[in-house]
């Protein structure tokens, strides 16, 4: 199957999983309820396998190798990330894991063959946000409300930088990665394997900064200039 079908053939299974939003009247844009910082709770459990910053964070050619043997198995690698936001300051913030006080991550991670991208991120947000971790390799999903798909990106080469489109001397890209935006609810616990931070950082912190935070989470602000945030502080 090409490269084209398979993009169809994704696309056609995340309207059916996570439909967009109704279009809004000329001129106004989708609001998006966001409660305080101060509404959720934060914990730490231990690090499945005990260590490292797991899969995801895996660097050099360790990672290169993987990478190169999950394409020739299966194929273009599809990565989906969440976007959740909170207000602090009477400001939005993100919601982002910082590993060994160096890096940092959108919470998600890569999908298994086959698997739809709402399913995906659900079973990776619980294994990176929630008390139900990840047991002997098997991940208790929690429930997580997925909004609306806000953007993608493509790596050309496994070493590459992501682009939001691709490029078109790279026409068998090696990863497609995916962001959400997910709806929090009014209060919640978060746990995060103890080898890792849950952040919150302001979106005027990451506008633009590849530097510290790479292309896709400095990019988020522009992504979600079209939303309207309303601030539930009740």
């Amino acid at each position: 199957m090409g490269l084209e079908m398979r993009v169809a053939v994704a696309e056609e299974e995340e309207v059916e999983a996570a439909p967009a939003a109704a279009p809004s009247a000329a001129g106004e844009r989708v609001g998006v309820e966001i409660y305080p910082l101060s509404r959720y709770y934060f914990g730490a459990r231990e690090a499945a396998g005990g260590g490292g910053g797991g899969r995801e964070t895996a660097a050099g050619a360790d990672r290169e190798l993987r990478l190169k043997a999950n394409f020739v198995a299966h194929g273009l690698r599809t990565s989906v990330h969440g976007v959740l936001l909170v207000e602090l300051f009477d400001h939005p913030h993100v919601l982002l894991l910082q590993v060994r006080n160096s890096s940092f991550l959108l919470p998600g991670g890569r999908l298994r063959p086959g698997e739809q991208d709402v399913r995906g991120l659900k079973r990776k947000l619980s294994s990176k946000l929630s008390i139900l971790g990840d047991q002997e390799g098997e991940v208790e999903v929690d429930e997580w409300q997925i909004g609306e798909r806000i953007g993608m990106w493509w790596r050309s080469e496994f070493d590459a930088l992501p682009f939001p489109y691709l490029l078109p001397h790279a026409p068998a890209p090696k990863e497609c990665i995916k962001l959400f935006l997910v709806k929090l609810p009014v209060s919640r616990q978060f746990v995060v394997p103890r080898n890792m931070k849950l952040l919150a950082v302001p979106l005027s912190q990451i506008h633009n900064n590849a530097q510290v935070y790479g292309p896709i989470i400095a990019g988020i602000p522009d992504l979600l200039s079209k939303f309207s945030f309303n601030f539930i502080n009740d």
